[in-house]
């Protein structure tokens, strides 16, 4: 029988991350090791979720990718042996049951995307970004104990769901899917400056409930100046800006 240790699960983690979500891997490791241990188990769960609707052309399909994660979940919550799947296991390993419900809201948001539904009006667009952006830094909330407003973290949510929403645009449209309750240039800067000003009212988060939201000022402020970014695609920032907001972040000041 060998001795060698067996993979590391948080490695596993940051491998899909690496190849699915390079931008959240960058947060992870921005951090110290004690909070990566929690934030890469998460971010490569919210890839999985993210991912599951895009992965097949069928909706059933799509919906059971969905239900499988909110039944891990649920015997999360239940205190069940973890399944072996390298993101499951780690994920069992760091999340808390009273963090499982902002988790599971995550997944069923999710479900809107399986869909080429619009949204029915601005209350269920401001639920898809409050409770897709919201899942990660509400339960590291839990997770750390840190005692942090539920406005605040929905203002949080709302503008870093709305950032990676318009930089998703030309995917989710090429994909058939209307992401917009209103596309037109004058809209989207409306909703840019929305997001820029919930974003004040995001006060008192620790880092690492914040930290995958470092683009999300820039993109703001981007798609608030020259709104036809958004649908050209052109939201990056220079290599120089993510640098220096990624060392921001290492410091705990984005």
């Amino acid at each position: 029988m060998s001795d060698a240790p067996g993979p590391d699960p948080l490695q596993a983690c940051a491998d899909l991350l690496a190849r699915g979500d390079p931008d959240r891997l960058a947060a992870a490791m921005a951090r110290p090791v004690a909070e990566r241990r929690l934030m890469l188990p998460l971010y490569a769960f919210n890839l999985e979720v993210a991912r599951a609707p895009w992965v097949t052309q069928e909706a059933m399909i799509a919906e059971m990718r969905l239900q499988w994660w909110r039944d891990v979940l649920e015997e999360i919550a239940q205190g069940k042996e973890a399944r072996a799947h390298e993101v499951a296991a780690p994920l069992a390993g760091v999340v808390t049951p009273q963090a499982v419900p902002v988790l599971d809201r995550l997944v069923e948001a999710r479900r809107w995307e399986i869909y080429r539904d619009p949204f029915e009006d601005k209350d269920a667009f401001d639920a898809y970004l409050v409770a897709t952006a919201g899942g990660l830094p509400a339960a590291l909330c839990t997770m750390t104990g840190a005692d942090v407003a539920r406005s605040a973290i929905s203002d949080w949510a709302w503008s870093t769901g709305l950032a990676r929403l318009f930089m998703a645009i030309p995917g989710l449209e090429a994909g058939g899917r209307r992401p917009l309750l209103d596309g037109r240039p004058a809209a989207v800067q409306a909703l840019a400056r929305e997001g820029l000003g919930r974003l004040s009212g995001a006060q008192g988060l620790p880092a690492i409930a914040r930290a995958d939201g470092w683009l999300t000022r820039p993109v703001l402020k981007m798609a608030a100046q020259d709104p036809a970014r958004v649908a050209n695609g052109a939201l990056g920032i220079s290599p120089i800006q993510r640098n220096w907001r990624l060392m921001r972040l290492s410091w705990g000041m984005l």
